[in-house]
């Protein structure tokens, strides 16, 4: 498909020279990026820069939660009420709600925001895409959630199907770009089969794309991986380029669901997120780092820390730990590591299913197998450690399509 078809109209031009970043195999390295100070812009603050010139005249739903926040810490949701009065018609709010509270994989309901006083339509209950009539009251569908880069964290797939409904409804919609926490060159990971398509895995990118929303969205239309393609405009940020880690925004973090509490969290997400859904693992959820950690039931910490001693991970360190009959190591990840820590979510799966006898694979079934499947994007994983296929073979047949999807993404890159 034509790129002109997606119409998309890029709502700002300007971009800062940033420095590029050297290139370590297997990943292009984080260096401090050049960025002059007060340089970084939000696509709201962009947007609200322009007086908000895109949404004037026009009836306008917001999705949005709690990481919908300006530069200067105020919510999107009151500072467009402030500058489009009642043409702020409705609120949308996706998994965890719209304050973020909500945990992974409960039901949000539609309520009232007690900031605005307007509706919340949910978008994780009964349906997961807006209906018309959700959509009846407004001309245009603003997403501004702040996602964390991982194909499995639903706030994309919220974005797709939202998409999606708004084409199918006549509504324009818009994106207000934000930065990817992971960096915007770091493509790792399996692909999605189209068998395992879920909520958890919409569209067929990378385990961990290195793409923001807005190139995404992007993507999404041009490639077809939405049914209908909306007319879509994407705010570009100011001052992001893709060696850039969250510290070097500048900006505060806000925790996008509740075990994703630090600006450090998605890189644990994904260096253990795989591991988290088979039998008898621990990954440290409810302690002060969730996704931290990587053990088993009945593992013992000193042989897992010796086998992750031996890995080429930089990094990325390990110390052992144990804790109510689980062993394992405590992880720390560096922002600006190079190592392929979607690999080393598998290595970790591999070795403690190993130290267990095969316990964590063995008594995997039923729908705890089904969402371990979807969320790696295919039955393959499970199927080869059941067979015994050496980790390192499992993550080297991912390299193929990282670089295939590298070079297909590319001229929907919006940020040097």
């Amino acid at each position: 498909m034509a790129f002109s078809s997606v119409f998309l109209r890029l709502v700002i031009a300007s971009t800062f020279v940033l420095a590029s970043c050297q290139l370590p195999a297997p990943q292009r390295g984080y260096q401090q990026p050049l960025v002059q100070q007060g340089a970084f812009m939000l696509g709201i603050d962009v947007l609200a820069s322009r007086n908000f010139d895109l949404l004037r005249g026009k009836r306008v739903g917001l999705i949005t939660n709690q990481t919908s926040m300006t530069g200067r810490g105020e919510r999107t949701r009151t500072a467009m009420q402030r500058a489009l009065g009642p043409n702020l018609v409705a609120l949308y709010a996706p998994e965890h709600g719209i304050d973020g509270t909500i945990g992974a994989g409960l039901h949000v309901s539609t309520r009232r925001d007690n900031v605005t006083g307007l509706t919340v339509y949910s978008l994780y209950g009964p349906t997961r895409k807006p209906t018309p009539a959700m959509l009846a009251p407004i001309d245009v569908l603003v997403f501004d959630l702040q996602d964390i880069g991982c194909r499995s964290y639903t706030y994309i797939s919220t974005m797709i199907v939202a998409m999606e409904a708004a084409a199918e409804c006549g509504k324009q919609f818009v994106v207000l770009d934000r930065p990817n926490p992971l960096g915007g060159w770091r493509v790792e990971g399996p692909p999605l089969e189209a068998k395992w398509k879920s909520f958890v895995g919409q569209i067929p990118v990378p385990y961990v794309h290195g793409m923001t929303a807005g190139e995404l969205a992007m993507m999404a239309g041009a490639r077809g991986w939405v049914a209908r393609t909306p007319r879509l405009d994407v705010v570009k940020m100011q001052g992001w380029s893709r060696g850039m880690v969250w510290q070097d925004t500048g900006l505060r973090w806000y925790q996008t669901s509740p075990n994703i509490p630090h600006a450090t969290s998605p890189f644990y997400y994904v260096a253990t997120g795989i591991l988290g859904g088979a039998t008898s693992v621990d990954i440290g959820i409810g302690t002060e780092n969730p996704f931290g950690y990587a053990g088993g039931s009945g593992v013992n910490p000193q042989a897992l820390h010796a086998y992750c001693q031996r890995l080429n991970t930089p990094g990325v360190s390990f110390a052992p730990y144990s804790k109510d009959g689980f062993g394992g190591v405590r992880l720390n990840i560096s922002p600006r590591a190079t190592a392929d820590i979607t690999a080393l979510d598998v290595l970790l799966l591999a070795e403690i299913n190993r130290l267990t006898g095969g316990k964590v694979i063995g008594r995997m079934g039923g729908a705890k197998l089904n969402l371990f499947n979807k969320v790696y994007g295919s039955e393959s994983l499970y199927s080869d450690l059941r067979r015994g296929v050496p980790a390192n073979s499992i993550v080297a047949r991912w390299q193929g399509y990282n670089q295939s999807f590298r070079s297909q993404r590319q001229r929907f890159l919006l940020y040097p």
